[in-house]
């Protein structure tokens, strides 16, 4: 799952990209309200968190000019205001959720999984092809042979293709998706965790396997 995070407070920022990326987010980070609007404009995020008090364009204008583009993302404000007043202006404006500064990482990812469980088809769910299953919420691949705690990566890459099974998927939108715009990582990058999830799905003994097409990029198939 791809978060977009808007925080001018750069400590706060790379703290906050690691506890999620531990939780295997993928996360992209902007410093302005300017930017955020630019990012969010891309359509290529399922949830944001946005700081209110931003330089350029504050948060709440962010909010409301993607909805005006009726732009559905669920959107969590983080500020540091707690007036009443200031959380229902940022609600009636279309923010999904609102936490107010300092709080705590657990109850940070809670509000993450609960704005985001109507796209994700709640948080326990699992996806399942062949005798694999891809456990959503604890990040595990099973089949009756055993399992496997994937890697965010590793992670990230299978949930794509398990959630369009047979569908080819360009190395180019692996990159987009999981390592972000401004990633300068190569394509071959993409090769080197097919190949780490490949010899998971073998030790597995999976009915599925990773289907590369020349030049194009990768698809599952199940195995007759």
């Amino acid at each position: 799952m791809r978060l977009l995070l808007a925080e001018d407070e750069k400590d706060l920022s790379r703290a906050l990209t690691a506890i999620l990326e531990r939780s295997n987010y993928s996360v992209d980070t902007v410093y302005d309200g300017e930017e955020a609007l630019a990012y969010l404009c891309s359509n290529n995020y399922d949830g944001a968190i946005l700081d209110i008090m931003m330089p350029k364009l504050d948060g709440l204008s962010v909010l409301k000019e993607i909805r005006k583009q009726k732009n559905p993302i669920p959107v969590l404000f983080l500020t540091a205001r707690s007036e009443i007043d200031d959380k229902v202006e940022g609600l009636d404006a279309g923010a999904n959720d609102y936490l107010t500064k300092p709080f705590a990482a657990k109850e940070l990812l809670a509000r993450i999984r609960a704005m985001t469980r109507e796209n994700t088809d709640a948080v326990n769910s699992s996806l399942h092809m062949g005798n694999l299953t891809l456990d959503l919420a604890a990040f595990t691949l099973s089949s009756p042979s055993g399992s496997f705690r994937l890697a965010n990566k590793e992670f990230q890459i299978l949930e794509m293709m398990m959630g369009n099974p047979g569908q080819l998927i360009p190395s180019e939108r692996f990159l987009e998706r999981i390592w972000g715009y401004d990633s300068e990582v190569e394509v071959n990058v993409v090769w080197v965790y097919i190949s780490y999830l490949r010899k998971k799905l073998t030790a597995l003994g999976a009915t599925v396997q990773i289907k590369a097409v020349r030049n194009a990029g990768y698809f599952l198939e199940e195995l007759i």
